[in-house]
């Protein structure tokens, strides 16, 4: 295959890495600085220009878009995306993954395991959300920080107040985050290579440093994840729209706890702890999945009128409890199940004889107005009005 790496730092260790595996393995390989780019839209057909000429054709791309240039990269990314080029991490989950806020209210919503977390902006809201993830001490994380920068550990409540009251002044955004005290100065780095976890170290604070980042001096050890952990960091990067990551957990007492989806993940840490080729993983994973360039599945499906994409919620009370799909009606009606998520499992294009259970939820494909009419009214909050009383009392 031809493969481009989109990468600002081409003599970084990750980046010669993945260089010289895609060449060990006889691709043709090219590092491309991103912001050496241009979006041209000017034609019938999405296109690029790269110093100035047309871009030629490639098969793949690798990003590497560092924090600094996440908008224009990501814009790039997408381009390539119109022009039906492969990427493991699109646009998109490169973009949720980037925004510690955004990521955490998307893992949330599948039920991933994270640490207790709140956004507040108003200064009065502040002590109200440090009780609510559980009190001092607390970690406060600036949105877009990397590395281990712009994470405080507050030690009390007057602390963290002062430290997001000064954040916020100079118009940062914050998380305030629960400290979970049984992985001080330890996490867990897996690296997911599309369906499994290729890779993964434990890094430990040097010394009273609570954070574990190798760049703050932290140490690195191979270490063997139980099903659970290896699972959660699986389904984190896909919940994500990522095919390679770094994701980052934390060890609690009740499981894992997912702190960060990294979308370009550094390869020299763990590489040195694992002694693994996790960079010929990655090209090998690409190689074999070039030919299915990803594409926007909503839109794609949208363009046709009065057809689009939805989650139908399966209540106790619907009558399509506890019988097949193919007995449900869904098809008559011209819905058709694309998967079926049961608690933390997903059912990938479930069969006619799958049989729906109440709390299912279904991705379908169909006419809205059918799929609109299977959506239960939501109960709207009455009002407390209080009646007046029958007589006025008028006298003074």
């Amino acid at each position: 295959m031809k493969l481009a790496i989109l990468s600002c730092a081409p003599r970084a260790y990750s980046t010669q890495r993945l260089r010289s595996a895609a060449l060990e393995r006889g691709h043709t390989v090219k590092v491309l600085n991103t912001l050496r780019f241009a979006i041209d839209l000017s034609g019938p057909d999405p296109d690029l220009q790269f110093r100035g000429r047309p871009l030629s054709d490639y098969d793949a791309i690798l990003p590497r878009i560092g924090n600094s240039v996440t908008y224009f990269g990501t814009a790039v990314v997408r381009q390539f995306e119109q022009m039906d080029v492969y990427t493991p991490n699109t646009a998109t989950g490169i973009t949720n993954s980037r925004d510690k806020l955004r990521a955490s209210q998307i893992l949330s919503r599948h039920h991933i395991g994270m640490p207790p977390t709140a956004f507040v902006r108003n200064r009065g809201d502040v002590l109200p959300a440090i009780e609510r993830v559980g009190g001092a001490p607390v970690v406060i994380k600036l949105l877009e920080g990397t590395q281990g920068i712009g994470v405080i550990l507050a030690p009390d409540n007057k602390v963290a107040e002062a430290i997001i009251e000064t954040l916020q002044s100079t118009k940062q955004n914050v998380l305030i985050q629960s400290f979970v005290k049984e992985s001080k100065g330890r996490d867990i780095r897996a690296l997911v290579v599309g369906e499994r976890v290729v890779a993964a170290m434990r890094r430990v604070a040097k010394g009273d440093e609570f954070r574990s980042n190798v760049h703050r001096g932290g140490s690195v050890e191979k270490v063997e994840l139980s099903p659970e952990f290896e699972e959660t960091a699986v389904r984190a990067a896909q919940i994500m729209g990522l095919k390679v990551a770094g994701v980052d957990m934390l060890e609690g007492e009740d499981g894992p706890l997912v702190m960060e989806v990294n979308s370009s993940p550094g390869l020299e840490g763990i590489e040195a702890a694992t002694k693994l080729d996790v960079a010929g993983a990655i090209i090998d994973y690409v190689d074999n999945q070039v030919a299915f360039p990803e594409i926007d599945v909503r839109q794609r499906l949208t363009v046709s009128r009065g057809y689009g994409v939805a989650e139908l919620a399966v209540h106790g009370d619907a009558d399509i409890v506890g019988k097949s799909i193919g007995d449900s009606g869904l098809r008559e009606r011209d819905i058709t199940v694309l998967t079926l998520h049961r608690g933390t499992g997903v059912v990938p294009n479930p069969r006619n004889g799958t049989v729906l259970e109440a709390d299912d939820r279904l991705l379908c494909f169909g006419k809205l107005e059918e799929m609109r009419s299977m959506i239960p009214k939501r109960r709207k909050r009455r009002q407390k009005i209080h009646k007046l009383p029958k007589e006025l009392n008028l006298e003074p």
